[in-house]
């Protein structure tokens, strides 16, 4: 007789410890099949060499090895969910399928389309919250709307945040032994048509963080976490992190909750995916010159702050925060290139892309979206230079030449490229 099994489907979520659905997965009354699935729908827009499917990879291999000392494994499946889905259910008996929720929209209709076929089936599909600390309606106004500007949702965050304490943990590893026992084979990364990036995600350092406050503008000083990519694909624990921002850091704390903000705009207003926030703002006509699009992502502007940036992205897959407000600005104001090009040029290139998160800042950096920078405020890179980096320790790392005859004249003038972007704007909104 075929054994009786409940799966946990892996996602965002890549960890075995303080993980929600995987802790109510292993308190049911089946052993757990632990699965990965390699979507075709995400993979297939990636470049071979991508490091984020590396990173995943070798994540996922460590999840293996663990899970071979209770003489279990993963299984990891490539293809469509959906199909994959119906394959499972003739080579097993699954009573119960668990994950964690996902707020973006292409995975909302994934799983809308797994539940109602495991439904068919009279198989139960269990979803919980388990990567932010706050999700949907949880964080409100008054009167049941969503909030759109930050501050008034940060205090309201922080009130709700107040009522529950503490954050609870999901210990797992008492539980180990509940695995269902396997040795499936682990995959090469060869095996999916991606080959092993140059580029590598960074450890993370929290040592920083009693000095983030103060040191977290100036790129050329390491005082940022580099977590980032680890909570994107859910390696550690958003409870343990919120917990250690609380005792150290509230600025840090308020970053963390940016990343619920957005997320929640994303989950509420799931249209701000190609429109932006604010509907008028569409009417802007950008003019989208190519030849500068390509300059501004080889980081040859001309513009130092800009093209270090760029050539850190490019070369790294990371960019400091305070530079990423300053190209974005530089695309959408002074070259008058849609937002929706950086964001895609974004999406393709930064190891911690998260949808939500990109479009927001993109759209904050545009004056399009939620709680946006007012369309007049147009960063100047020059005194942006200056206030930042006035040093030039940033800048001679990634762009060695700038101080040279060789380096690239300014490809547009900041007063005029001000002017011309006000105009068209005040066009626009009219």
């Amino acid at each position: 007789m075929v054994e009786k099994v409940t799966f946990f489907w892996f996602r965002r979520d890549l960890r075995l410890d303080d993980n929600v659905g995987l802790c109510h997965a292993l308190k049911s009354n089946f052993k757990v099949v632990p699965l990965f699935i390699f979507d075709d729908e995400i993979l297939d827009k990636l470049p071979e060499d991508d490091a984020r499917v590396g990173f995943i990879h070798s994540t996922l291999e460590d999840i293996s090895k663990k899970l071979r000392e209770y003489d279990s494994s993963l299984l990891i499946k490539k293809g469509n969910p959906l199909e994959i889905w119906k394959n499972l259910t003739s080579e097993f008996s699954i009573q119960e399928v668990y994950c964690n929720h996902d707020y973006e929209p292409y995975a909302i209709s994934r799983d809308k389309k797994v539940h109602d076929f495991l439904a068919e089936k009279n198989i139960k599909f269990k979803t919980f919250k388990d990567q932010v600390i706050f999700e949907k309606d949880e964080v409100l106004k008054d009167n049941g709307t969503p909030y759109t500007v930050y501050t008034p949702y940060k205090n309201k965050w922080l009130q709700n945040f107040q009522l529950i304490r503490d954050t609870k943990e999901y210990s797992t590893e008492t539980m180990f032994d509940n695995f269902f026992k396997s040795s499936f084979d682990f995959p090469a990364l060869r095996a999916f048509g991606f080959s092993k990036s140059s580029i590598m995600v960074r450890p993370y350092d929290f040592s920083m963080l009693s000095t983030y406050g103060e040191t977290r503008d100036f790129p050329a000083i390491d005082g940022t976490s580099s977590v980032s990519p680890y909570l994107r694909f859910g390696l550690l624990s958003i409870r343990k992190l919120v917990k250690r921002a609380k005792e150290t850091n509230a600025i840090y704390l308020s970053e963390l909750i940016w990343r619920e903000f957005f997320m929640q705009i994303l989950f509420h207003f799931p249209q701000v995916v190609t429109e932006s926030f604010r509907p008028k703002y569409d009417a802007i006509k950008w003019r989208n010159n190519k030849d500068e699009l390509e300059k501004w992502c080889l980081g040859t502007t001309g513009y130092p702050l800009v093209d270090a940036g760029m050539r850190e992205l490019n070369q790294t897959g990371y960019m400091h925060n305070r530079v990423r407000m300053v190209v974005a600005s530089f695309l959408c104001k002074h070259l008058l290139i849609d937002w929706r090009w950086g964001e895609a040029y974004f999406a393709e290139k930064l190891l911690d892309y998260e949808l939500s998160s990109n479009n927001g800042n993109w759209q904050w950096a545009a004056g399009t979206g939620c709680d946006a920078a007012p369309y007049f405020r147009v960063f100047n890179p020059s005194e942006q230079l200056k206030k930042f980096d006035k040093d030039l320790k940033y800048t001679s790392k990634w762009v060695p030449e700038f101080h040279e005859l060789t380096y690239a004249q300014p490809i547009v003038d900041h007063k005029l490229a001000r002017e011309r972007a006000l105009a068209t704007y005040k066009e626009a909104l009219k």
